[in-house]
């Protein structure tokens, strides 16, 4: 999971949205379109990071498809730590 947050946040093009976005998962779940006012992101971008997020066990989606729901992960938590040491180096 470390390799994979280090690839995710430091690593490739969009990681600063994409601590962004885990940020703002971590204050409550949200749906892509929340993501987008909040963080003043094209909802298409939005959805892009999400959708690595997704692949890369960082968040889950709701089942609902309207409006669906993101939140972080159980696994992702467990490597919270990590996290905040790449976002800081992100920032």
């Amino acid at each position: 999971m470390e390799k994979a947050l280090w690839y995710l946040f430091a690593g490739s093009r969009g990681g600063t949205n994409r601590v962004r976005i885990v940020r703002e998962l971590g204050d409550r779940p949200r749906n892509a379109n929340e993501l987008a006012d909040e963080l003043a992101v094209d909802y298409n971008t939005i959805t892009h990071h999400l959708d690595m997020l997704k692949e890369h066990n960082v968040v889950e989606p709701s089942d609902h498809d309207y409006g669906k729901l993101y939140f972080l992960t159980d696994q992702f938590e467990q490597h919270e730590e990590t996290f905040e040491q790449i976002a800081q180096k992100v920032d």
